[in-house]
Formats: C-alpha cells, structure tokens, sequence
C-alpha cells in the first residue's frame, strides 16, 4: 500500500454545507465588524476566515459605518440647500470626459447622455472621440519618458480581445505596467521585438515569471537570452484547483448515485425483487469508492506541492526536487483512471520542474551568501529560515527560536531580518500581470474607436492612479509610478494637462 493510500484511509469527501455567515449577524454583530474594519487592527482575512464572510461583506460594512460618521458628524444641511457652486469651462467638460470614460468605464455614448441629461449641455460622439485622442497624445509623449532601469523583476502575460493578443508586462515589486501593445500574433518575433524595445528603454531584468506559452518564452529567450524566465505558480495552482475539485464533485456524484440505489435496494427487497439491483448496486459501491480514495489522494498530493514544496518557506532545493518527483510520480500512476483532467497537469509538473523551482535555488544561494556572511553554518541559517513559516502562537516556534538565537548570538536579529527580506522579494508567480489583465477588460470597447493608442492611455493612466485601498501599507494612496520611482507626482489628471476641481476652503 503506498504512502498516499495509508494517509488517505479513514478520509472520506464530505459534502460542503453552504453556510453564509453574513446571513447569521445581527445588526449588533454587524456593527461590531464594522468598527473593527475602521479600527483596522484585524486583517481582513482573517476578519473573514473568523466569521465566515466575504472579502465584499466586511467593505459594505465599513462603508457603512463611514457614511454613519460622516453624518453624524456633518453640520445639518437641508435637501435643496446649495453645497457649493462649481466653474463649468470647456477645460473643464474635457476634463469630465476624460474621466467618465477612464475612471466611471462610461461609453461615448454614454457620455453624451449624461451631459445632456444633467448638465443641460450637448456633445457630440465625434466631439467625445477626439478629447480622447489629444488625451491619447499627451499620455503617449508621458510613457516615452518612463525610466524602467530600477525594476529588477518582470511578469509577462497575453490577454486575448476580439481574437486577438494584447501583450502585458509588469513590475512585480511596483505592479508598474512597462508594456501593454497589441498584436495580431503571439509568436516568438513579435514579442521578441517588444523586450528588445524595452531594453534600448533601459529595462535590465534580473528574471521573469510567465506561464508556459511557447511564443512569450521563445521570444525572451532570443531577445533577452542571459534573462531567465521562471515558471508561474499561477496558473499551475489553477489547474491543480480545477483538477482536485472535478474529481471532489465525481466522487460526490458517485456517492449520491450510490444513495439512491440504496434506496432503490431498500423498496425492491419489500417486494422481493432485490435480485434485480444487487449487481448494478454492487459496481456503484466499487465506484464510489475508487472516486473517494482518487479525490482524496489527489487532494492530499496537491496541498503537499502547493503548501509545502512550492512554497516560499520550505526545505532546501534538494528535498523540493524529491518530493517534487515524488508527487508527480503518484500522480501519473493514477492519471489513467481520469486522463482528461490528471494528464495535463502532470504534463506541466513533468515540462516545467526546472523553472518551478527556479526560485528555491535562488533563496538557497541567498541563504547560503547570509551563512558565509556571518561565518555560520548554512543548516542553522536555514533552520531560522523554516521556522518563519510557523505561527506565533505555537510554543513550538518559540522553542526553537530560543535555542538558534543562543547558536547565533548577537547576530540573531540581523539575521533574521535579512531572511525577512528574502522572503518578500522572492516571486513565484505573475498574478500581478493577471490582477492587470483583469482592470482591462473593462476598457476594451475603446478598442473599436482609439484603435491600440487607448493602450497607452490605459497603461498611462492605470500607472499614475493613485490606489484607493490597499492591504500593503506601503502602496496606500500611492500609484505603481511613485512606489517605483520613489518620487511622488501630480495628479493624473493634471499630468494630463487639466486642472481638477477644489472646493473653496
């Protein structure tokens, strides 16, 4: 019996109860998330994890109880009391164009209503279109004094309109976006043009994370052959997500066809005609019970590749490499019994080992600079380094820590600082391109009237917005422009050439 089945045994998929925790809160539970939310003392993960509610739940209620103090706090003021009185000019109508379409995602036409329907006044889609093209210019001349030379780190990923590829790439420290072009293919030439461009721009990566297309790997490799391109963990976790949640699904439907004929069985044998099912009953049971131990062991090998082999804190490269091999060679022995959805993914594992684990051989060599640094031996440095992954409450950690703080001295803090900070600079996936990929979905219907100069003014523009929210103090009310060049910048708008609006202090 193999390792997988022994661990497997006595585990049996369980069908998912569908509770909403946000259905269960009453308004004084309610409100109690809400101040914890603007106290902000509590990720709002585990805020989440805790109460068993949405990411989307915990803002609705904080903006909630923003609104309750601003009104509260508020001077009272009547309905059709006047507020303030706003300049209308020309700038300013273009100004307000600009933005419906940037920040609102308002069509042309869209634009056109509301001018007429709230401002009293009339443009043209022709009138629309060309505000947007002088915008394109100006945002165009921008990006041509871009300075990329600081980043070090670069996703690359295609997104596809209308059939065709839109090529993205993106700092991975800055989430600065230094390429967004369309093309009408994705070969290795096009995009080995484009990382040539890039280069004469001043671009120098260390390395790249992209997933496995053949045309974005290829071009690198000729145009930029002494940067290595490393595998996305992204998309790998995707399908292995995909993968063990088919097989979860199958074997619950196995289960409920195995209930039904039970129950089937159970009538029959009252009329005793129970003969007539006992064969077909008999497989149903066999079934059920190859998919439970199939979607259980498949669950168990994927958490162990995404949890602990590929991983940032983990065993050395070395032990990564076995169990690595390890997993995919489990998978395969059970790939025939589901080709369609194990294949692939052990396909990928097989194909892509070398630049998966790309990254572990990085922090091994990191580790290893630290070790000779500080004249310690490598095993102790790395030890320091496996027990960051361990939470603060377990006694355990603090045990362990105790006993390396007393092999290393002095040195200790220093240490543990440095392997700090190899942890938050090492990348495994490209979902920083991905989260870009997804905000431009919303704009592609520039397409059909901008032509590909609407990329620019969305790479312009999505690289000057200052961020509204953000979980990483360091990028709140910052943009990918000012967290990559460290030096802070007007307004997007006024870079644009308009001045926004203020009110009368």
């Amino acid at each position: 019996m193999s390792i997988i089945s022994t661990l497997s045994i006595g585990h049996r998929v369980q069908r998912p109860e569908r509770n909403n925790g946000a259905d269960t809160l009453c308004g004084c539970e309610r409100q109690d998330l809400a101040i914890k939310m603007l106290g902000g003392r509590e990720s709002i993960s585990s805020l989440s994890r805790e109460h068993r509610v949405s990411r989307k739940f915990l803002y609705a209620q904080s903006e909630k109880a923003k609104e309750a103090l601003i009104d509260a706090f508020s001077p009272s003021v009547k309905e059709d009391e006047v507020l303030f009185y706003l300049p209308v000019t020309k700038v300013w109508l273009r100004q307000l164009v600009v933005a419906l379409v940037l920040i609102c995602h308002a069509s042309y036409r869209g634009v056109v209503e509301l001018f007429g329907d709230l401002l009293d006044t009339s443009i043209s889609v022709g009138g629309v279109h060309n505000i947007l093209t002088q915008a394109v210019i100006q945002a165009q001349e921008i990006n041509k004094q871009e300075d990329l030379s600081s980043i070090r780190v670069g996703a690359h990923d295609e997104i596809f309109q209308n059939g065709k590829p839109v090529f993205a790439g993106c700092d991975l420290d800055s989430s600065y976006c230094y390429l967004l072009v369309g093309e009408e293919s994705r070969d290795a030439t096009s995009w080995g043009v484009h990382l040539l461009e890039l280069q004469e721009n001043g671009l120098n990566l260390d390395y790249t994370v992209a997933d496995f297309g053949k045309g974005l790997r290829a071009g690198q490799n000729e145009a930029w052959p002494d940067v290595p391109c490393r595998g996305d963990i992204f998309h790998l976790m995707q399908d292995l997500t995909a993968m063990t949640t088919y097989l979860e699904n199958r074997a619950l439907s196995a289960m409920t066809a195995t209930e039904k004929l039970e129950k089937q069985m159970r009538k029959a044998k009252k009329k005793a005609l129970g003969h007539k099912l006992s064969t077909k009953l008999t497989r149903a049971r066999q079934f059920e019970q190859q998919a439970v131990l199939l979607a259980d062991e498949t669950r168990l090998l994927a958490n162990w590749l995404s949890q602990d082999i590929l991983s940032v804190v983990g065993p050395t490269l070395e032990t990564r490499q076995e169990l690595y091999d390890f997993v995919v060679e489990e998978l395969q022995v059970r790939q025939a019994k589901v080709l369609h959805r194990i294949g692939p993914v052990v396909r990928k594992l097989i194909n892509g080992r070398a630049e998966l684990l790309a990254f572990a051989a990085e922090i091994d060599q990191r580790l290893l600079g630290l070790a000779k640094q500080h004249q310690i031996a490598p095993e102790v440095v790395h030890q320091l380094f496996q027990l960051q992954d361990l939470p603060l409450a377990l006694p355990a950690r603090w045990q362990q820590e105790k006993k390396l703080r007393t092999l290393m001295g002095h040195t200790f803090y220093s240490i543990q600082l440095d392997i700090q900070h190899i942890i938050d600079s090492t990348y495994r996936a490209s979902s920083v391109v991905e989260n870009f990929n997804s905000r431009l979905r919303n704009y592609f219907f520039l397409r059909k009237s901008l032509s590909n100069g609407y990329l620019d003014l969305l790479r312009f523009f999505l690289n000057h917005r200052r961020f509204i929210r953000s979980e990483s103090p360091r990028r709140q009310g910052k943009s990918p422009a000012h967290i990559l060049t460290d030096i802070e910048h007007p307004h997007w708008l006024n870079l644009l050439g308009f001045v926004p609006f203020k009110k009368a202090a």
